[in-house]
């Protein structure tokens, strides 16, 4: 008879406990002290195993015992998700606050799906079917407009012997196999493991935000990754708002990693108060939010990335694309610093942790517009990742930021100096850049307009005269430049203030459809071909900067899409005659 060792805490250092005697793989899910605190194996060494604890530490003593689920850190992915609000690990906040008050008590668990809810499930397969891997089993209506699909786990497969429609709990079996396998209508899936797919496709479809700058001169595409980098009060919680509330995806998932408990609160109460545009129920019908605060426990903090995008990931196999937004990065690295330097692991730069870009690059990677799994519909999902990054006072040459950008393909530069000047989004159109665009540009020629492309790369060859131009006048001032140069200032400012600013508060403005971009850029290169023709035939250009056309183009951003095109006709008609009195 075998004797087993008693496995108990060796050590304590913060977050991370040493245990001996455990028999136990990497990353499995441990139980750790009387309290049975959760934690996860992140290094064996010997009889020695290391484990990061998910909450607080605080009157752990050695001796304590530890026991092994022999299991990984896994969720459940089924009904119910949606409009939940959930912490790092997937306890329900909400169900805790309700249990334990507003203080989450050390060892406090709950289901992460509610039990006891009775979900309304129709069987679309029938019984003798062989179903494997991702295969559609049945449906249940989530909320009015998010019907869940209940999937065949990923790696199961087999003919059912029994399934049958009705009322079922998540805890309840609604069928099972021929080896007398059960199925519910939920599933459990490790948190660090990518879900698998058919096939990734190319990104060559956009992911429209109603955003102009984003849209027009810096596009994501579908299944994409964007980093947004920018200082504390660079509006990045309202660009991220903005993408969750417009962005053409079906599915949002927003994660809190390590935020200010202040701006956390802020989105928690927020979020709930968004209206979905597309539907005009509550946005929270189709979110699901992971709460961490920089208070809580560090590594928690490590793994609400991994939950995210799991939760992100399973949506999306049910074919819809899913938004994810991760705020911040740089606090999840932060996690990774103070957890590498308790297992007195060698530093790299800063202090981070030498496998931090390979961990960068192994979560943006999940990201990708795929052909889901499953024989029995074809169906294609996106997962769009898009994190923000706080860097330490707006330095982006920082570790967190230069791998990100390594990783990601899109940079949308936040800029203090443009926040402090009221110009938002406050996004750097000289920073700022996307490798999305060529392989959108078809897309745009074919949905959009056949110069698309050109009238996008002229507006931006113009900023980037202005740019170089801003040297010049800050030595010598605007009046001393030729009025040719002058000129391209007025079309710039007239770019900047009429077309790249938009007002996130605005009824109308809030949200700019792709045609409605066009059109506004188009007008303004109209003026510019116009106006550089006026000055060629002697006007000047303060005459022509007096020209009632240039503010009525400036202010076209709040017409309502429905007039917008017989306005924008008038405003065009009016550019023509006036400038056509103007020339003589």
């Amino acid at each position: 008879m075998e004797i087993k060792t008693k496995a108990k805490i060796f050590r304590i250092s913060g977050p991370v406990v040493v245990a001996t005697g455990l028999n136990a793989r990497m990353y499995d899910l441990v139980t750790v002290g009387e309290e049975k605190l959760m934690g996860e194996v992140i290094q064996i060494n010997r009889d020695k195993t290391i484990i990061q604890i998910y909450e607080e530490t605080t009157g752990l003593r050695p001796g304590e015992p530890v026991e092994n689920t022999g299991a990984p850190l896994s969720i459940q992915l089924g009904p119910g998700l949606l409009s939940q609000i959930y912490d790092g690990v997937q306890r329900p906040l909400p169900e805790l606050q309700r249990l334990k008050g507003d203080f989450i008590a050390r060892g406090a668990t709950a289901p992460a799906l509610d039990e006891n809810k009775k979900w309304e499930f129709k069987a679309t397969v029938k019984e003798g079917t062989t179903v494997s891997g991702g295969d559609i089993l049945g449906t249940v209506q989530e909320t009015k407009f998010i019907t869940h699909k209940i999937l065949v786990p990923p790696k199961k497969n087999g003919k059912i012997k029994k399934i049958e429609s009705g009322k079922f709990s998540c805890k309840e079996p609604i069928g099972t196999f021929e080896s007398g396998e059960k199925l519910f209508l939920s599933h459990k899936w490790p948190v660090r493991t990518a879900r698998p797919v058919k096939e990734k496709l190319l990104p060559q479809i956009p992911l429209i935000t109603g955003q102009r700058i984003l849209d027009t001169l810096f596009p994501i595409a579908k299944g994409g990754t964007a980093a947004i980098p920018g200082p504390f009060g660079s509006g990045k919680t309202v660009i991220q708002q903005q993408l969750a509330k417009w962005s053409d995806t079906e599915i949002v998932v927003y994660i809190g990693c390590g935020e200010r408990g202040n701006e956390m609160t802020e989105v928690l109460t927020e979020f709930p108060e968004l209206r979905d545009v597309k539907t005009g129920a509550p946005l929270m019908q189709r979110t699901v939010l992971i709460a961490n605060t920089s208070n809580m426990p560090v590594a928690a903090r490590e793994a609400s990335v991994y939950t995210g995008m799991t939760i992100a990931e399973y949506f999306r196999d049910q074919g819809y694309g899913v938004s994810l937004m991760a705020d911040s990065t740089s606090r999840w690295g932060e996690a990774m610093r103070e957890i590498s330097s308790r297992l007195e692991e060698m530093p790299g730069e800063e202090g981070y942790p030498a496998y931090l870009a390979a961990r960068l690059a192994e979560f943006y990677e999940r990201a990708g517009r795929a052909v889901c799994l499953g024989s029995n519909e074809k169906r294609i999902g996106s997962v769009t990742a898009i994190g923000a990054v706080s860097p330490p006072g707006g330095d982006f040459s920082e570790p967190i930021t230069q791998n990100t950008l390594k990783i990601t393909k899109v940079f949308w530069a936040l800029d203090a100096k443009l926040a402090q000047k009221r110009h938002f989004p406050s996004i750097n159109w000289l920073d700022s850049y996307s490798l999305y665009t060529k392989g959108l540009s078809a897309w745009y020629i074919e949905n959009i307009a056949p110069d698309f492309n050109e009238v996008r790369a002229t507006a931006m060859k113009i900023l980037q005269q202005e740019s170089s131009l801003q040297e010049i006048v800050q030595l010598v001032g605007s009046d001393a430049l030729p009025e040719k140069e002058q000129l391209v200032l007025e079309i710039a400012r007239l770019i900047r203030e009429g077309f790249l600013q938009q007002n996130a508060y605005h009824e109308v403005d809030s949200y700019c459809s792709l045609e409605k971009q066009y059109a506004m850029l188009k007008a303004i290169i109209k003026y510019a071909n116009l106006a550089q023709r006026a000055l060629e035939n002697g006007t000047t250009v303060s005459a022509i900067s007096a020209l009632n056309c240039k503010s009525k183009i400036a202010k076209m951003a709040f017409v309502a899409e429905k007039n917008f095109e017989s306005e924008l006709k008038k405003v065009e008609n009016e550019m023509e005659s006036e400038f056509k009195n103007v020339s003589g």
